[in-house]
């Protein structure tokens, strides 16, 4: 599991999205419901956490989130417009939700294809009308990789509903 010194500050991020009046979803690739677990590892998540997503397949991006054979064939999984996709597919299949972030990537040690090297991560963030991509390339091994796109995914995901919160 995540390192109790990133866990003990979920109580705060959920106070923080609370009061943003925001309703979370998340769907999870390469992190594997890591986010989600993290989410809820604070007492009173519910209100906050709507739930997520763990599409690990092609398939089940296409299948429960809605992402289009064609921009999976077109981009590939690890790109801007899937993870922009899997966000607003997720956003869309969660009513209760008002803000989600999806996560793609690959966190090797395989995998690697030219121009996506192990540790390219895409992150989007959909609520209020907008989505908000950006990647990051981490270093390390699978769980390093894994566990600096939760972290950053939630830094994400704060920005975007304190962004929301001020309009």
């Amino acid at each position: 599991m995540l390192p109790d010194t990133f866990l003990s500050h979920m109580p705060d991020a959920l106070a923080r999205l609370r009061a943003a009046g925001q309703r979370v979803v998340t769907a999870e690739s390469c992190t594997g419901g890591l986010l989600t677990a993290a989410l809820t590892e604070a007492a009173g998540a519910s209100d906050v956490v709507c739930g997520g997503f763990v599409t690990y397949s092609n398939s089940m991006k296409h299948h429960a989130l809605g992402v289009p054979l064609k921009l999976l064939e077109d981009y590939g999984a690890v790109s801007r417009e899937v993870a922009a996709a899997m966000a607003q597919g997720a956003l869309g299949h969660a009513p209760d939700a008002n803000l989600s972030v999806a996560i793609t990537g690959i966190a090797g040690p395989g995998g690697a294809m030219p121009g996506k090297p192990v540790g390219l991560v895409w992150f989007a963030v959909a609520g209020g009308g907008t989505v908000h991509t950006v990647s990051h390339h981490f270093a390390g091994e699978r769980w390093d990789i894994r566990t600096q796109a939760v972290r950053a995914a939630l830094g994400l995901l704060l920005d975007h509903a304190g962004r929301l919160a001020a309009e």
